[in-house]
């Protein structure tokens, strides 16, 4: 009897035990699980994102610059693919049973339940010959996006380009973006990123036991509506912009464009540059990589990264801030003895000729480096304050025109240039006894100074307008309602009076128009240009041309800087290009005479790759034939694995052979 009923109990416990098994089973799959959920819903139902279209970017006319075109990303629900014809679908893709192994591990690895990328941006042809075998391929369906595209392929650096999110960009979205979202990554596309991106959708499809599309879930009740980006009207001339990139081709440097009277960029040219179309589709990776093991950097936003000395632009700024400060105005002489002498005459800051007796304005027109020599002394050493305290005076005042600071511009990265306050010279000379004759190289812009193409610009625009500027930038309306950022609109003293323009505005003038100036060469029939030639120094390899002017001088419409590396004398390279400019945006044509148009279109400022030609192999291509014609085989055979711009160097094996 009782062992009757230790059985009992034994098979009770057991039927308990099982029935706490099954429903701890039924509550984990119907509470905790949801796998088969995701499987039953992927059965019947497809839940569709509906990737908004980017804003559109135009030129300051209305001219597309960025738009967008379809590309069709394949998705894969990994559980549902079954009975996959394998080798159809890698065909159909143009990828290997390797490729298609990895991405569909890849998925697993995300979900086997829940769709992924399984392949991205087909294009609208590939697209076009899987849809008529989709519906053999179960679990695996299209998902329509799109991407950006350049019809003219410029203005790489100031657009920018799209990417795929990664995992930062998610966190400091706080989830906002999702994998397989896009975002703008740099440029235009990153600046204006939260108006560009728009807001995504999504629609409920039923589908099918064959993964086929049979209508909207619901009626649409729970679907919710893409809202497309904001469209941005940029401030860049199109055909100005086309025609800056062709004037720095195979040269190294940058040109940036300004309207005084808006801060409007007209054009933006970083050179070298890249064709953002190699930015989009399939082969983006790639192309990247491309780019950034370029030796010659095409990444590097120049106008706004590169700092480079000043050179005779400075002295623009010199003579005004000098006039604020009291210490010079427009009728203060200094002779120029071929140069200027300092430390107790044991030193000597050369000018390029023996200008005698220079005036305020003539200074300007010759570039007279000892004017500015004379003025810096007496900023530094003659306003009865010790020298870094008149420094700090100095300083301050030549700061109030976008030196040593960012200017705000509409874009990323942008650098600050070079400019010292006066604690770094007291440490370096050790002490605070220091006056001008110990940093006098600043009075002419070089030395401890250096300026960006964007600052260099907007100098110009300040003198142009007479002592203020707007705050430079690329876009000039956001929207349907063309809305102009509040920053932009602010007007920003340099904190000089106007008076004091009207002789440097003369000498400006008189160095493009009249004869003797430095940049006549450079004079534009019918209009009165007001500029300036540079030659920077360089201390890695030859001088840097530049140039600097606003036209007209009345009324001005367009204030520009050339700045060409490595190109030597600023009136014979950076002059020409800026008056071509100039000339193009104001009367729309070119008249300079067209051999310099060829000169300045054909010029090649690019690093020369080093070619090795070495002696021995030429004599052992010779020593080692027996005839005339073997030898010259041989010879022909070298020079061809040379390139052929380098033919100097087949000039050198004719003659090492000879």
């Amino acid at each position: 009897m009782n062992s009757f009923f230790a059985r009992k109990f034994v098979i009770q416990g057991i039927i308990i035990s099982i029935a706490i098994l099954i429903i701890a089973r039924l509550f984990y799959l119907q509470i905790i699980d949801d796998s088969y959920i995701h499987s039953a819903n992927s059965n019947v139902m497809r839940k569709v994102i509906v990737y908004p279209a980017r804003g559109v970017i135009l030129d300051r006319e209305g001219q597309v610059l960025v738009q967008n075109e379809p590309v069709y990303d394949l998705m894969v629900t990994p559980r549902e693919a079954k009975d996959i014809d394998t080798a159809l679908l890698c065909q159909l893709i143009n990828i290997d049973k390797e490729g298609f192994i990895k991405r569909m591990n890849k998925a697993k690895a995300h979900s086997p339940y829940r769709a992924s990328a399984f392949e991205k941006q087909l294009s609208s042809r590939t697209y076009a010959h899987l849809q008529e075998y989709l519906y053999r391929f179960r679990g695996f369906y299209v998902q329509n996006r799109t991407v950006r595209s350049y019809p003219d392929s410029i203005a790489a650096q100031f657009l920018g380009y799209v990417n795929e999110v990664n995992e930062k960009d998610i966190e400091r979205s706080n989830s906002f973006y999702r994998p397989g979202d896009y975002i703008g990554r740099t440029g235009v596309e990153r600046s204006y990123e939260d108006l560009l991106r728009g807001k995504r959708g999504v629609k409920n499809l039923m589908v099918d036991a064959l993964n086929r599309p049979k209508g909207v879930f619901m009626e649409g009740r729970y679907d919710t509506l893409a809202v497309a980006g904001e469209g941005l009207v940029s401030s860049l001339d199109r055909e100005l912009q086309i025609l800056g990139e062709k004037l720095m081709k195979n040269k190294m440097g940058s040109i940036v464009a300004i309207e005084p009277s808006t801060g409007e960029i007209l054009a933006y040219v970083s050179s070298p540059s890249y064709n953002p179309n190699d930015m989009v589709g399939r082969e983006t990776g790639n192309n990247l990589m491309k780019l950034l093991k370029n030796k010659s950097n095409p990444l590097f936003n120049r106008p706004i990264q590169a700092s480079y000395p000043p050179g005779s632009v400075f002295k623009v700024v010199a003579a005004l801030t000098a006039q604020q400060a009291g210490v010079i105005d427009e009728n203060t002489n200094f002779f120029c003895a071929h140069g200027y002498r300092y430390g107790g005459g044991r030193a000597v800051m050369g000018c390029t000729h023996y200008h005698g007796p220079t005036s305020l304005i003539q200074s300007i027109q010759v570039s007279c480096n000892t004017y500015y020599g004379y003025t810096f002394a007496k900023m530094i050493d003659s306003r009865g304050l010790s020298g870094p305290k008149a420094y700090d005076l100095w300083y301050e005042a030549i700061s109030k025109f976008g030196i040593g600071h960012p200017l705000g511009i509409d874009l990323p990265g942008e650098k600050g240039g070079l400019l010292y306050k006066s604690d770094y010279f007291t440490k370096r000379y050790g002490n605070d006894k220091w006056r001008s004759s110990f940093n006098i190289s600043l009075s002419i812009g070089q030395g401890e100074m250096g300026v960006t193409p964007l600052q260099m610009a907007n100098i110009m625009a300040i003198v142009a307008n007479r002592g203020f500027y707007y705050r430079p930038h690329l876009i000039k309306g956001i929207g349907d309602k063309k809305i102009v950022k509040e920053e932009f609109t602010e007007k920003i003293s340099a904190g000089v009076d106007a008076k004091y323009y009207t002789p440097i505005i003369e000498g400006l003038s008189r160095a493009v128009n009249m004869g003797g100036g430095t940049a006549f060469a450079n004079r534009i029939a019918d209009i009165e240009m007001c500029g300036k030639t540079g030659t920077a120094q360089n201390p890695h390899g030859e001088d840097h041309a530049v140039f600097f002017a606003f036209a007209p001088r009345d009324n001005p419409k367009i204030a520009i800087a050339v700045f060409v590396e490595n190109a030597g004398y600023g009136g014979v390279w950076a002059g020409p290009i800026a008056s071509m400019m100039v000339e193009k945006y104001i009367k729309d044509t070119i008249t300079m005479p067209k051999h310099i148009q060829d000169r300045i279109y054909n010029a090649n400022f690019m690093p020369v790759q080093k070619v090795e030609v070495k002696k021995t192999e030429v004599k052992k291509a010779t020593d080692s034939t027996k005839s005339k014609q073997d030898t010259t085989k041989n010879i022909t055979r070298i020079t061809a694995a040379i390139p052929q711009e380098y033919s100097f160097y087949h000039n050198v094996v004719k003659r090492v052979h000879e």
